[in-house]
């Protein structure tokens, strides 16, 4: 398992920062690390100027000017507020006469994990009743309802979950861009959605970061000429009768800026880049964004040189209001208010001051409510830049015609629910994942293959349409889904089992690589398993670090003499020249989405032996040659990628490479983060101890091994290799326990505000009566302890299982998660036998022990 979680893992490798751009369209780079000069000073006069689409409305302005008479500043606080789904209701919009809610990625009507476009527009309808009705006071103003529909209507199910956004980067086609926009917001509107938290438009310039595949690509050329496209296809082209009409959405340009440029990739880090990066580079896309008509600009989570961008008035307004004629409202992200210095989640004056317009306070909104109403009451927030931030928001309504569109069930697209997932989206999305494939190698010209032949299909990838979409897709992460789950979706089988067949020849899946019936040739599909913000940050660029699974399919098969072609599923690019190596042809097909039968509209020749569809793909990012070589951006210093940017075959092209260099550079027994163990053994930055009921602990550096008291007993087993599982027997004369420990402490509190969960890999050989608990260490007098006995008695015996123990349950019971010193510690007193393999964050395991332990 390759789950890509967040936080930093047992260590972190430094590396130098951009050596810099050659001047033209791509700007100038990061300056290397000990030139830059880390300032915060903005010269507004130096930014592109802003060209606001839409021409003066008096009328317009008369009917704001109007509505804003009638308020009273319980209205107006209440308008430059966000709620999530999951803590407001509609009575609570009633009585606060909330401006916005949104639905966070794990955020469903009704609760649960998954919701139907039914309960979707059920839901709008209610929240627009409540906004609507004025028995209990205030004035009557439609909500707004943003979700983070950024690679097609993702959240609802049954919706066309079109390709991320690096992948549509790869097929250098704007005018599609536009056409997945209208999608997306007809499909949206049918749900009763009106928002959309899209387009992304940052520029990724460091792999590392976990939404990468969020961004079009790191040129940021090639991504200013995609912002337009994406917010017209949202909104409608500015000027036409189709601009915000009912078959349209609010956009939302995000995440004002350089959320893409932040030190070693970290999600919300810090961009300490010079200005003129930050507007070249960073903020490439924002001007024909502005010029596009984008009603609404997402600040940044993230910080330049130091300073947090919901936070920098300098930034907010007098360079995107003032310098780039932004004339919509500025949104916040989720809570972002709450990391500004001297802030908290339900106090920040100093974000609308700076030129915020609307608080994303999920769950903080009511705390948030009651502190700005009091800050304008007592001048902290001039009136005048709440009527502002008010007015803003209010023209944005109008313009989208709300205050006559009436219920969103009752709007022309409103309940049409054949727009979900229909055929000409499907299509739409099929095409996409044709254009944005890009081929790296095709030996000996195997491509494009003949259905008439017995295809094996393999890999985790093969048949897992979760895998072809990433990160948010119907979940936040993307976990927890089957294929059930996308009724209209294809899977990359799917769609070459369904061809072949046709064609007259034959295919066969199997995961594992094993068949029945020798094949003419194989196709290996895997890559990453989907993540999304901070829980997809890596500390280098290796594929799957410590796990050579997918390596070991591909080596076997073609030691079998079967022709591989693999296809890589990945959200960036990642270093795996070894798997190259070991394959005939390799496809980077990115995070394709649900229609996974457009893989083999490209892979395999029709019936009567032509070409289908050409490769058409170009790299949006570079491509390492060592998994340490990262930012990698072209136009840079000493640019040497293994492919460069731009970089994509055709079947015309001699296909053929010669041995790519299997030195990755990285450290030894380098595990993906958030592995503590694998293959039985401590991964790097952590070391294995046991302890006995003498109280004596040692370090464990070989195997069998035992306690000074023979009260523990830890030898080797064989899982799925020689030796790559631990068996730990205890004897029941005292309690000894099992424990990892990190040379230097863990952060794990941002992956402790989500789902995560600690992971092993298990098998539970014997079980005596008696107490046995899991802990984490913090430092001294500082440590969490949960009862484990109850729950483990409850799980199958004599098998291997993947148990997961949720992150806030160590909190829950006292653990500094900021601090975390021995993130796993197994003990007893029991006479307990068990196996392991693994230790990780992971979220979704199929066994899970409640905090309780289950008792």
């Amino acid at each position: 398992m390759r789950f890509v979680v967040g936080g930093k893992g047992a260590w972190w490798c430094a590396w130098a920062l951009f050596a810099g751009l050659s001047a033209g369209t791509l700007g100038l780079a990061r300056a290397d690390a000990g030139k830059i000069k880390a300032s915060t000073t903005v010269h507004p006069s130096l930014w592109p100027k802003g060209h606001w689409p839409l021409p003066p409305d008096a009328a317009l302005e008369q009917r704001v000017h109007a509505l804003m008479a009638k308020m009273t500043l319980r209205d107006k606080v209440g308008q430059v507020i966000q709620a999530d789904i999951g803590s407001v209701t509609p009575a609570d919009v009633r009585k606060y006469r909330l401006g916005a809610i949104l639905a966070g990625g794990n955020s469903k009507p009704g609760g649960g994990l998954l919701a139907g476009p039914a309960k979707w527009l059920a839901l709008s309808d209610a929240f627009y009743r409540a906004s609507m009705d004025t028995h209990d006071g205030g004035v009557a103003i439609p909500v707004l309802f943003g979700v983070d529909a950024v690679h097609g209507d993702n959240d609802v199910l049954g919706s066309t979950v079109f390709p991320q956004n690096i992948a549509m980067g790869a097929t250098r086609d704007p005018a599609l861009v536009r056409a997945i926009g209208a999608a997306t917001a007809e499909e949206a509107r049918a749900a009763g959605i009106n928002w959309a938290f899209a387009p992304t438009i940052t520029v990724p310039r460091d792999d590392r970061w976990g939404r990468t595949y969020e961004g079009y690509g790191e040129n940021p050329a090639l991504v200013a000429r995609y912002a337009s496209a994406a917010v017209e296809g949202l909104q409608g082209k500015a000027g036409t009768p189709q601009f915000l009409d009912s078959a349209h959405v609010i956009a939302t340009a995000k995440h004002f800026v350089g959320d893409g440029s932040t030190k070693d990739g970290i999600d919300q880090g810090d961009a300490e880049i010079s200005e003129k990066e930050l507007r070249d580079v960073a903020g490439a896309g924002y001007p024909p964004a502005i010029n596009a008509g984008v009603q609404t600009v997402m600040a940044s989570f993230s910080s330049w040189n130091g300073v947090k961008m919901t936070g920098n008035k300098a930034l907010l307004t007098d360079v995107l209001k003032k310098r780039m004629d932004f004339q919509g409202f500025v949104v916040g992200d989720w809570n972002a208010q709450g990391q500004i210095p001297g802030c908290s989640d339900v106090d920040c004056p100093q974000a609308i001051n700076a030129g915020l317009d609307m608080y994303m306070a999920p769950d903080s909104w009511r705390g948030l409510y009651q502190h700005t109403l009091a800050e304008v009451k007592s001048g902290v927030i001039p009136m005048s830049r709440l009527d502002d931030a008010v007015a803003r928001i209010l023209r944005v309504k109008m313009r989208l015609g709300l205050f006559h569109e009436g219920l969103p069930s009752r709007q022309p697209l409103g309940g049409h629910f054949d727009l979900i997932g229909s055929a000409a989206h499907r299509a739409l999305a099929r095409r996409a994942v044709r254009e944005s494939l890009v081929l790296l190698k095709n030996e000996h010209h195997l491509l494009p293959l003949n259905p008439h032949e017995h295809i094996l299909v393999a890999g985790d990838g093969a048949n897992n349409i979760p895998e072809q979409c990433g990160g948010w897709t119907l979940t936040w992460q993307g976990t927890g889904t089957t294929n059930a789950d996308f009724p209209h979706g294809e899977s990359i089988w799917d769609g070459i089992h369904s061809q072949v067949s046709a064609a007259g020849g034959t295919a066969e899946l199997s995961v594992d690589g094993h068949y029945t019936h020798k094949p003419d040739v194989a196709i290996v599909v895997y890559g990453e398993h989907p993540y999304a913000e901070f829980q997809g940050d890596v500390p280098t660029l290796a594929f799957a670090p410590g796990d050579s699974t997918d390596l070991d399919l591909v080596r076997r098969l073609r030691a079998q003499g079967i022709p591989v072609v693999s296809v890589f599923l990945s959200g960036r690019p990642l270093w795996v020249n070894p798997e190259i190596n070991a394959s005939n042809a390799f496809v980077a097909a990115w995070l394709p989405g649900s229609e996974g039968a457009g893989v083999a509209d490209v892979l395999l020749r029709n019936a009567a032996g032509k070409v289908q569809y050409d490769f058409h793909g170009k790299l949006p990012d570079s491509w390492p040659r060592t998994a340490m070589q990262t930012p990698l951006n072209v136009g840079q210093k000493h640019y040497d990628p293994q492919f460069p940017y731009g970089y994509g075959l055709t079947y015309e092209d001699n296909g053929d490479l010669g041995h790519l260099s299997e030195v990755s550079g990285l450290p030894a027994n380098v595990a993906a983060p958030g592995v503590y163990l694998q293959h039985g053994k401590a991964a790097a930055g952590l070391g294995t101890r046991i302890a006995g009921a003498d109280g004596k602990a040692q370090a464990l550096l070989a195997v069998p091994a035992a306690t000074h008291d023979g009260s523990l007993h830890v030898s080797a087993l064989d899982y799925h290799r020689q030796e790559d599982a631990r068996r730990l027997v205890w004897s029941g004369h005292g309690e000894a326990s099992f424990a990892l420990h990190a040379d230097k402490p863990l952060n794990l509190e941002r992956q402790t505000n989500g789902d995560v969960e600690l992971i092993a890999d298990m098998r539970i050989d014997a079980l005596a009566p008696g107490r046995i608990t899991l802990g984490m260490d913090c430092g001294a007098h500082c440590a969490a302890s949960l009862p484990l006995e109850q729950g483990l008695a409850a799980l199958p015996k004599g098998k291997w299982l993947r148990v997961g123990v949720p992150l806030k349950c160590f909190q829950a019971a006292g653990a500094d998660m900021k601090h975390i010193e021995v993130p796993f510690r197994l003990q007893t007193a029991a006479h307990d036998t068990l196996a392991i393999t693994r230790i990780a964050l992971g979220t979704n395991a199929p066994y899970s022990v409640p905090c309780h332990g289950g008792q």
